[in-house]
């Protein structure tokens, strides 16, 4: 099975720029998005409710804002059945914003998460480290379901010097600074698994990059996007696929093995 997630900076943008032929070729089994910044009122069925698709939406109750999706292979295609969709995580603001939804499907859990930025200033990193603080113990209680789970989004935070191009001028930047990171320290020692770093482990790569300069054109980018996997998930192999150029973002794809059998 394939899983993919992508930050789309928006579902309408990233569809003029290509995303359902992108699909149709790639192949993925599920696709987790963030920022969808959309409602179903806002795009049309093709869309919505594309072809061959099982989707799943949490958008935000602010119009054109945050958002996240999952979208699984449709039965009909006879590759992913029996999904039920849920969105939120119990926490107020994060699921009035559209930050989380999760696809069950048989064996399988699958979240598409999408954490704040704390960039542009204060008051936004404040808000981000709320997040972070009720995030770690939802992490905590998925795994001890023992029900094998994927979490995969943007969580704008690089673990580690090899995560970003220019780690030493960003060390007190949102992103890379230090409490950030030792989150995500403790996240991975608490059992999770970066299956792109498990799989890849010194292979710069990137999955974001800024919009000013030449910063994609030279790769200078930041690792953001992860696809989280359960001590129980069998991984094949792990890929970001630079030259989708669907947003700002990558899609960000692993490949797993046969899981045992379903669990409730």
């Amino acid at each position: 099975m394939k899983v993919t997630t992508l930050n789309l900076n928006g579902l309408r943008s990233a569809e003029r720029r290509g995303l359902l032929p992108w699909l149709k070729a790639a192949r993925p089994d599920v696709v987790c998005m963030q920022e969808i910044r959309c409602d179903e009122g806002a795009v049309g069925p093709e869309l919505w409710s594309p072809r061959s698709w099982k989707c799943g939406w949490t958008p935000a109750v602010q119009k054109g804002y945050a958002g996240t999706a999952v979208w699984t292979r449709s039965a009909r295609t006879g590759e992913v059945a029996g999904v039920r969709f849920s969105g939120g995580i119990g926490h107020a603001r994060s699921d009035a914003e559209g930050r989380a939804t999760c696809a069950r499907l048989p064996g399988l859990d699958v979240w598409s998460v999408y954490l704040p930025s704390g960039s542009s200033g204060p008051e936004r990193q404040a808000w981000k480290d709320e997040f972070l603080g009720h995030v770690r113990p939802w992490l905590d209680d998925l795994l001890a379901s023992g029900r094998p789970t994927l979490v995969c989004g943007d969580l704008n935070i690089a673990h580690a010097p090899i995560d970003l191009k220019n780690w030493r001028s960003n060390q007190k930047n949102s992103g890379f600074l230090p409490h950030e990171r030792a989150w995500f320290t403790d996240v991975l020692a608490s059992g999770w698994r970066d299956t792109f770093r498990e799989l890849n482990p010194e292979l710069p790569a990137y999955s974001w990059w800024s919009q000013r300069g030449n910063a994609r054109a030279n790769d200078v980018g930041w690792r953001i996007d992860y696809v989280l996997a359960t001590p129980n998930v069998p991984l094949v192999r792990a890929w970001i696929d630079k030259d989708a150029n669907l947003s700002d973002h990558a899609p960000v794809s692993v490949e797993i093995g046969p899981l045992g059998p379903a669990g409730e």
